[in-house]
């Protein structure tokens, strides 16, 4: 048994050119052989990654999702360079090899990566893997040391000072989110203008030093060592990298935080194991940040409400794409019950509530 991603073959309508890809991956990747076995992961609701095996060698090609797509939040390019550049200054990324811009290969831009090996935690812990008290505790800690590691990075030294603008990035993240929210709306979409015009006029100073931003970190996007796996040793899917305020990073991470106590309405947007005994808090989260990271967190109600509201975007984005038919994946069909959740999730942090006691 092992504890690792398994890869599966395709899900209908997710296929790629084998033939293409294998002629384009002999005159771009150094050292490729082939014959080329394509098989797909199958977590993930945003960009779609494929195993691909040849001669022994893996590697991991990252592809838009099939169907009408915002462009700025699938830039295959931009994830390839953020990670050229980050490799010698942030070492638990995955190595870059190559980058596809041509879409008559595989009908989108694409690159290739090593392939991480190691233990991604989903919904559930792996079979093999008991989640005891004190490994969850332990997985949890490292990932939020991590992430306060990665807010420490100089990202003008690693040559990525124009991967964002720091400066009014928390009034256009608003802007934006709410533009995306109008243009996937659905016949069920929840009504957002009153929650929108409060993260308008209550945003908190920007902070004074910005931050490179992973802007979807969380326990699915990070790699454990699987003979040691309280060890972190990689973090996956740079796709929405940027620079900002490091605390908007935090909110978006704490919007996928479920724990214990919560009620079950909030409690059925879990997608990872957070709740199980030994986890920490979303309090105790910010508290070990703020350690890591000698600093004092301010206006953090602000920046949890945007987090849940962000998330509530990006599930109503896929939600759409299959209320309109361009993708037949049927996980996507309970999306629509996510995004009003997390909506009310959202108003409760605006308010000052925890999530328990919103009505």
């Amino acid at each position: 048994m092992t504890l690792e991603d398994t890869a599966r073959p395709p899900r209908s309508g997710e296929s790629l050119d084998a033939s293409r890809l294998e002629d384009w991956l002999r005159r771009e990747l150094p050292g490729f052989e082939g014959p080329l076995e394509i098989r797909q992961f199958p977590a993930g609701f945003s960009n779609l990654s494929y195993l691909l095996s040849s001669s022994g060698a893996e590697y991991v090609l990252r592809r838009p999702p099939f169907g009408t797509r915002p462009k700025s939040g699938h830039d295959m390019p931009r994830e390839f360079r953020v990670l050229r550049a980050l490799a010698p200054v942030f070492p638990l990324c995955p190595r870059a090899l190559a980058c596809c811009e041509d879409e008559s290969v595989i009908g989108a831009p694409f690159y290739v990566a090593e392939r991480l090996r190691g233990v991604i935690l989903r919904r559930d812990y792996p079979p093999g893997l008991e989640p005891t008290p004190a490994l969850v505790r332990a997985q949890q800690e490292a990932l939020v040391d991590v992430h306060a590691r990665l807010h420490a990075v100089d990202y003008e030294a690693a040559g990525l000072e124009s991967l964002g603008r720091p400066a009014g990035f928390v009034a256009r993240q608003i802007e934006g989110w709410l533009d995306r929210f109008e243009r996937s709306r659905t016949p069920d979409s929840p009504d957002l203008r009153e929650l929108g015009d409060w993260l308008r006029t209550s945003q908190p100073p920007e902070a004074p030093v910005a931050a490179l931003l992973h802007n979807d970190y969380k326990l699915d996007n990070v790699v454990f060592d699987a003979r040691e796996p309280t060890r972190l040793v990689g973090v996956l899917d740079w796709e929405m990298a940027t620079l900002g305020d490091p605390r908007m990073d935090l909110g978006c991470s704490l919007a996928y935080w479920v724990e214990a106590g919560d009620p079950p309405w909030f409690a059925a947007t879990r997608t990872l194991p957070t709740q199980l005994p030994g986890s920490l808090t979303r309090g105790e989260v910010e508290a070990r940040y703020a350690a890591a990271r000698g600093v004092a967190l301010e206006g953090m109600d602000f920046f949890r409400s945007f987090g849940l509201f962000r998330l509530a975007v990006v599930a109503q984005q896929i939600y759409r794409r299959y209320v309109q038919g361009e993708t037949r994946d049927p996980r996507f069909a309970a999306l629509g019950g996510m995004v009003q959740a997390l909506a009310r999730a959202s108003r409760c942090a605006a308010a000052g509530q925890p999530i328990a006691g919103g009505e």
